[in-house]
């Protein structure tokens, strides 16, 4: 089985280690559905998250393919993507070759609840919503003011996450729709989806190159994590248990590396970095 500390197709899609084939398509469908481009305003975070995700299928659903990466030796395809993303249906019309499927039809029934389609707001009717862990794991009451004067209550559902939207339709001006967009974060910066929690690890790309322990923050305080050598941006960690638990279930911490470099380096820095493009030529 794969190290958890290589990249992760199952974390990609939120399964542990695997899970039969009907916990695979399920988990994609939910992962492909919040994360396509055309659901998220094309943005750019969310395009290479979905390729990560459409990757992460095609290589667990693929025996030949799975015991390659299992083995260590799955090779990087070409991008599908490199022409523009499908009509989201369309994307998964084709792909599991059938009609569109019923609103919700394959939301799992005993594990964890998917987030809801996600929407796009018209004009300016959003309203952000900031809720504690807490209270998004368990759901809550929330009362919204809306700009015409009209308050709105309405309960979130358990176990929601950073980023999910909520319709309110037919209450903004004109008979239009007003979305909620819920933010579940800490003061960490850790990002609630569900029972995972979500970490975005910002690396120099020395230290991804060599490899380092950085310390990162978790729920349950700050652990040190080992980053292997040759580490790139988007790779994916898993802190197992470090996330939420609910109903008798716990949730796994991911951790994203992402590589930066400076803005402004000074001349020594600069002598190091013509060196090492100098050495990669």
């Amino acid at each position: 089985m794969a190290s958890p500390t290589i990249a992760d197709h199952w974390a990609v899609l939120g399964l542990e280690p695997g899970a039969d084939a009907a916990a695979l398509k399920k988990a994609f469908r939910r992962q492909a559905r919040r994360w396509h481009p055309d659901l998220n305003n094309n943005d750019p975070a969310a395009e290479e998250r979905f390729k990560r995700i459409n990757e992460a299928y095609a290589v667990l659903s693929d025996p030949r393919r799975r015991q390659a990466w299992e083995a260590g030796g799955e090779p990087g395809d070409q991008d599908p993507f490199a022409r523009g993303f499908p009509e989201f249906h369309d994307y998964l019309d084709n792909l599991f070759g059938r009609r569109r499927p019923q609103e919700r039809e394959d939301w799992p029934a005993t594990t964890a609840p998917a987030p809801p389609p996600p929407v796009q707001a018209q004009g300016n009717f959003e309203t952000v919503v900031e809720l504690s862990p807490e209270q998004a794991l368990g759901g809550t009451t929330v009362t919204v003011a809306l700009d015409n004067g009209l308050t709105v209550e309405l309960q979130t559902p358990p176990e929601a996450g950073d980023g999910w939207r909520l319709r309110l339709e037919g209450v903004a001006p004109g008979g239009g729709d007003h979305f909620l967009q819920l933010q579940v974060r800490t003061a960490d910066e850790l990002r609630i989806d569900g029972l995972r929690v979500l970490y975005r690890l910002d690396l120099s790309a020395a230290d991804g190159a060599l490899g380092v322990h950085a310390v990162v923050p978790t729920l349950q305080g700050p652990v040190r994590l080992r980053i292997p050598p040759g580490t790139s941006s988007g790779r994916l960690l898993r802190l197992r248990g470090r996330g939420l638990e609910h109903q008798g279930r716990r949730g796994d911490q991911i951790v994203e590396v992402r590589l930066v470099v400076p803005e402004q380096v000074n001349e020594a820095e600069e002598a190091l970095y013509r060196r090492l493009q100098e050495l990669q030529q």
